[in-house]
């Protein structure tokens, strides 16, 4: 299969119309669902892992009812900009309930689903394929750099650093350090800004996640700028999401998937 243009989501006002909905067999018998939507001949497709839950609710048409402010949600039709199809994964059929992903982000279960998303987008797009994991969806993005070859390059956007060691639930300690960073070996581009007011996601991190890396092409960009928007710290629209810096970033990001410097 390859992607053709009745896949080409646009509206009149140019806004994404969400995508395709695509259903794969996962682990121990659940589905997992993504949303798959691109530009007229995509040069390579982009894997984004919300952040949260990571249970985005997917409709029949492809469009998230649930963390719609995440930054990579809202981001894809700027990655179609920069050439790329998006496959928009929602959480797998087990785990749709409060706590969404939880603590199954680390687990290998859960990297083997998202490698079956892997297989799948490479029967329907050509070129690279890379993961885009942002604040807890950077656990998840690491988890499956960190064990799966068939991946061209990972990118982590406002990782979680920092876990909660004596939260109400466990698997809120759980960060991207939970995954052998040490085996990631595909180009790994990490990005976080100055500002984050998410003490889970300090700009720090960003280095220590390199500093373990042992492949031959990683950057660590720390942004500053857009606009401070408002919420919780950790929420989308706030400088944890790189509000009112998406198009800056989403252009970064393609540059580094390209083979360039954010």
């Amino acid at each position: 299969m390859r992607l053709i243009a009745a896949l080409l989501l646009s509206t009149s006002t140019g806004a994404l119309a969400c995508g395709q909905v695509v259903t794969l067999p996962t682990h121990d018998g659940t589905t997992t669902r993504y949303a798959l939507s691109a530009p007229q001949d995509p040069k390579g497709a982009l894997i984004l892992l919300a952040g949260g839950g990571g249970y985005l609710d997917l409709d029949a048409k492809g469009c998230a009812q649930k963390l719609m402010g995440n930054s990579l949600v809202r981001s894809q039709e700027l990655f179609h900009r920069e050439g790329f199809a998006t496959a928009l994964v929602d959480a797998p059929s087990d785990h749709m309930g409060e706590d969404g992903l939880g603590g199954f982000r680390a687990q290998a279960p859960h990297a083997e689903d998202l490698g079956k998303v892997v297989a799948d987008l490479r029967a329907r797009v050509k070129g690279p394929v890379c993961v885009i994991g942002t604040s807890r969806g950077a656990i998840s993005a690491a988890n499956a750099a960190a064990r799966l070859s068939a991946l061209d390059g990972a990118v982590l956007t406002s990782p979680v650093t920092v876990g909660t060691a004596r939260g109400r639930k466990s698997w809120t300690a759980q960060t991207v350090h939970d995954n052998r960073i040490e085996d990631i070996r595909m180009p790994l581009l990490v990005v976080s800004h100055a500002q984050d007011g998410c003490f889970r996601a300090p700009p720090a991190g960003a280095q220590v996640i390199a500093d373990r890396y042992k492949g031959a092409r990683s950057q660590v960009v720390v942004v500053s700028g857009g606009t401070p928007g408002a919420g919780d710290g950790c929420e989308g629209r706030t400088p944890h999401g790189f509000n009112g810096m998406e198009a800056e970033v989403a252009a970064g990001i393609a540059r580094f998937v390209r083979g360039g410097r954010y």
